[in-house]
């Protein structure tokens, strides 16, 4: 699997529903390579399905977190294609101030979200990074 690929996925993970042509798009290649690909990636089992995700399933995540992360040098895009192939990652963000990128991670227990939260730090470039557990939501989009 190239970075590519790795694009592929993230964009998909998306939106599942994208077509080929916006796909092509976003990667920078024909759509006839965006098939392939998928194709590809379904035959080695890499990609096993697509799903719909309901409004309720995003609120099934009992432990919910948002981890700010400082980055260093120019590999904002980068990280955010590596944070945005984690299965536990809900959402990234870019902003402004003292952090770069936060992102929304969702998971089952307390120690996947450390897991997470190690991996996520042993990303090359990460310089700082922050954490707060979200206790409960008032108000959500939607």
């Amino acid at each position: 699997m190239d970075d590519t690929d790795r694009r592929l996925i993230s964009m998909l993970r998306h939106d599942a529903r994208a077509s080929l042509s916006d796909l092509a798009i976003g990667l920078g290649v024909s759509r006839t390579t965006v098939r392939a690909r998928i194709e590809r990636l379904r035959q080695s089992g890499e990609i096993v399905g697509f799903t719909v995700v309901l409004r309720g399933d995003t609120a099934r995540d009992p432990v919910r977190g948002l981890m700010m992360l400082g980055i260093e040098g120019r590999g904002t895009e980068r990280v955010i294609r590596q944070l945005n192939g984690l299965s536990a990652v809900r959402a990234t963000h870019t902003t402004n101030g003292r952090w770069d990128v936060i992102v929304e991670i969702g998971t089952e227990t307390l120690e996947e979200l450390d897991r997470v939260l190690a991996q996520i730090r042993r990303f090359d470039g990460i310089a700082s990074s922050e954490t707060s557990l979200l206790l409960n939501t008032w108000k959500s989009g939607g």
